[in-house]
């Protein structure tokens, strides 16, 4: 199977890194999953380009990345990384293990302030003069 957003290689290391999250991201995790964050819709080490990120919001193109004391000492990776994924159109925030452990609500409201606009998502966004159509008989 080929997978258009990455290669097999890093397509099957991000299923594997499913497998292993880390107490923080689990703890993450627990109200990000199944749109429990004010609906939105996240998915766990997500394969993007030549790279794995943490959790990612497709619908706002935003990503959320939690940060442990090995970033640290790949503050250039990091840099790049994310200039990466900004000229793709992603819009990233990163938390400390920390943070998400000692204040797990203000991370959150972060999150939901950043990848929550006042406008729909680009999908939904219609020219001058269109009407949003469903394809839902009760909808229109």
């Amino acid at each position: 199977m080929t997978h258009k957003r990455t290669t097999p290689k890093i397509f099957f290391r991000a299923k594997e890194l499913r497998k292993v999250q880390t107490p923080t991201e689990q703890k993450l995790w627990a109200h990000l999953r199944n749109h429990r964050l004010n609906g939105l819709g996240f998915r766990r080490q997500h394969a993007l380009g030549p790279f794995i990120v943490d959790f990612c919001c497709p619908m706002y193109k935003g990503i959320v990345e939690v940060d442990g004391s090995q970033h640290l000492e790949q503050n250039e990776y990091d840099e790049a990384r994310t200039k990466w994924l900004n000229d793709h159109g992603w819009k990233v925030i990163r938390f400390t293990n920390q943070e998400v452990e000692q204040d797990i609500d203000a991370v959150l409201m972060v999150i939901l302030e950043t990848f929550t606009p006042s406008q729909p998502p680009p999908s939904e966004n219609l020219q001058i003069g269109e009407e949003k159509t469903s394809s839902h008989p009760n909808k229109n």
